[in-house]
């Protein structure tokens, strides 16, 4: 059996627990010795055990699953993993190997999408700044644009460019350096569990150490009960600028309409802030034949490329979909790419991408129509004033969009429980109140004609 056979089970445990964990209760442990099927690995001492019988309570199956897969590969029937601690081992010999003790280097943590790079982002008018920002930054951190803040809608390439920063950085920093990605849902579920666990110092030191971090969808956090979360990326975020650390964030707005404490709200509009709009005609067109040559090594006709960019204007994932679909029929149907074949196979294109009502549509021709600001929309003013057309823009927000009710909630700083509360009483007075029904059914037509 392979010595370094600890080194590819730990390998495999960290695509399935979070970085946190493994770093806390997996990187420590070490390979003692190797005998027949059996792996001897070394935690380290502490009182009564605890770092052993934690991670065979907890983590038994993680580990069994991981050996039960390299096992797979390399082509053997089982792996048994033994875990004893430093203390009962104390006059064993040297280990024959290591899997991450603790006189290695730090272990970079690993790009989520390695194919997510530089070379292969389509530079265009639309994000060519953003572009220039992130490469910068992956360039020389901490040196060019610190924080660096990028806001796009959905599917525009934001993650794209911070899983780039990330590719760029993963062979090229120091050793001892690390470049850390991590969304901001995860980065919330991480604090909660080492909360629990009693460990937030470790997590905080953790966190407070990287030398590059990536935030991605800091909106996620814009929400009242996140509020302690907040302020643990606030003094991470300060611990982290303070020591001169490379800080990137993404969002689906700008910072300043995020419902973020104001401390934290002018630490991200200190930096450069950048925005990513939706691709042009010859952007689209050269996303399109860029990916068709990743996915099939063949280049497809201009003609094509035209026919789904001309149809999707709005999505750089709805194009590639389309485009997915499109080679995966071909395929099927032993034929080539061709314009008919993308007219049989996605008909009436143009139809799929009109111009979609969004949130922010919604909000803004509320605030006009009542003569509010933006920002009243999502305070805490509470007058007849303010509350009613509130209530109509969330009413509107789940009637004319997909947007869920905490979605909702997020972009007006409520949570869900008040949305649904809105659209139940805007609902109620629409039936009962005519004059009022034809009121919010005149706003209707105006926003879908404001996005024709």
């Amino acid at each position: 059996m392979p010595s370094n056979l600890w080194d590819e089970i730990l390998a495999c445990i960290e695509g399935k627990v979070s970085r946190y964990i493994f770093q806390r209760w997996f990187k420590p442990t070490k390979l003692l010795n190797v005998d027949d099927d059996t792996l001897t690995v070394v935690v380290p001492d502490d009182p009564d055990d605890l770092f052993k019988d934690w991670l065979t309570k907890h983590y038994a199956g993680v580990i069994r699953e991981a050996a039960d897969e390299v096992a797979d590969e390399i082509g053997r029937p089982k792996i048994e993993v033994s875990l004893v601690t430093a203390d009962e081992v104390r006059d064993a010999p040297t280990p024959a190997a290591s899997g991450s003790g603790a006189s290695e280097p730090a272990r970079r943590p690993v790009a989520r999408r390695s194919h997510q790079r530089f070379e292969n982002f389509v530079v265009g008018p639309s994000n060519q700044l953003a572009h220039n920002a992130t490469r910068a930054v992956a360039e020389a951190p901490a040196r060019s644009f610190n924080p660096l803040f990028i806001h796009s809608g959905v599917g525009l390439g934001k993650t794209h460019l911070m899983h780039a920063i990330d590719e760029y950085l993963g062979s090229r920093l120091p050793q001892q350096s690390t470049c850390m990605y991590i969304s901001s849902d995860r980065f919330m579920n991480e604090m909660m569990v080492a909360k629990r666990c009693d460990q937030l110092p470790d997590f905080r030191a953790y966190y407070r150490n990287t030398d590059v971090l990536l935030m991605d969808n800091i909106q996620f956090l814009a929400h009242p009960n996140r509020k302690g979360t907040q302020s643990e990326f606030f003094h991470t975020y300060d611990s982290l600028y303070d020591a001169q650390k490379q800080i990137v964030i993404s969002s689906d707005c700008p910072p300043h309409d995020l419902q973020f404490d104001e401390r934290l709200k002018s630490h991200f509009m200190s930096g450069l802030i950048v925005d990513i709009q939706p691709p042009d005609l010859e952007t689209r067109v050269a996303i399109l034949k860029k990916k068709a040559e990743q996915m099939a090594g063949i280049p497809i006709d201009d003609a094509v490329a035209l026919y789904i960019a001309e149809g999707i204007q709005s999505n750089i994932r709805e194009l590639e979909g389309s485009l997915t679909t499109l080679l995966a029929q071909a395929s099927m149907r032993y034929q080539k790419v061709s314009l008919e074949l993308a007219r049989d196979v996605l008909p009436n294109l143009g139809e799929q991408d009109k111009p979609a009502v969004t949130i922010e549509i919604i909000r803004r021709h509320i605030a006009k129509h009542y003569s509010l600001k933006l920002s009243d929309l999502k305070s805490r003013n509470n007058t007849q004033k303010i509350v009613m057309p509130r209530q109509i823009a969330m009413y509107l927000a789940r009637t004319l969009t997909e947007a869920s009710y905490p979605e909702i909630g997020r972009k007006f700083g409520k949570h869900h429980s008040t949305v649904m509360h809105a659209c139940n009483k805007i609902e109620n007075k629409r039936k009962n109140d005519a004059k009022f029904k034809a009121h919010v059914d005149d706003f209707i037509k105006s926003i879908h004609k404001s996005v024709q």
